[in-house]
């Protein structure tokens, strides 16, 4: 690798994990007006977007590790364009994490280190894995959301918008990963999925 492209790759990592979040889009939901919330609907809700914003940590690792060894440019440019809208789902989260006035987790860097050595792990397999790895963490994020929709206060509709927003454009990526050839990942890989993600789903909730 190039001493110019680590130094790129540097960068993103110390943007991502220390450096504000910005965002093209607008954010979801700006123009509704904030909830009545109770102390503890406003601690769950921070809860909820500290481990979705945690989430978007390891997608920012998964995608940089995933195109740092994928072979087709073509593989290459949907991960960079799925990562892109992934900075912008960590913008929206990081500032409504903000104005709940509440802390991102204390183990973005812990478990970017560990995203990123899946990432490239799964890259080296090919490219075929590498996208079925993707279209089966975006499936599963998918589904984590809906349970968010379904636990997020009624009236916390500046919340729901983001939440909303972020499923869209996860599905998007799913589906982008199926056109580029992903392969269908095996049973017991998707089941150590899931327990991965509930274990750093419940710490970030806390921390």
């Amino acid at each position: 690798m190039a001493i110019d492209q680590v130094i790129s790759e540097v960068d993103r990592v110390l943007r991502t994990l220390w450096a504000p979040a910005s965002s093209v889009r607008p954010l979801p939901g700006a123009e509704l007006s904030d909830a009545e919330l109770s102390a503890a609907e406003r601690s769950h809700v921070v809860g909820l977007m500290r481990v979705n914003h945690c989430g978007e940590i390891c997608a920012q690792a998964l995608y940089q590790g995933q195109a740092l060894t994928s072979r087709e440019p073509g593989v290459r440019e949907a991960l960079c364009i799925a990562a892109n809208e992934e900075t912008e789902h960590l913008a929206w989260t990081e500032r409504r994490i903000g104005e709940l006035g509440g802390q991102k987790s204390l183990l973005n860097p812990v478990l970017y280190a560990g995203a990123l050595s899946m990432g490239v792990a799964a890259g080296l397999l090919g490219d075929k894995w590498n996208l079925g790895f993707l279209a089966e963490t975006e499936r599963q994020v998918e589904a984590h959301l809906d349970t968010h929709l379904l636990s997020l206060p009624a009236g916390d509709q500046r919340s729901r918008a983001i939440v909303e927003q972020m499923r869209l454009d996860e599905i998007r990526h799913a589906d982008m990963a199926i056109h580029y050839g992903a392969a269908e990942l095996p049973p017991l890989v998707k089941i150590t999925m899931k327990v991965a993600a509930k274990i750093m789903t419940k710490a970030a909730y806390y921390l």
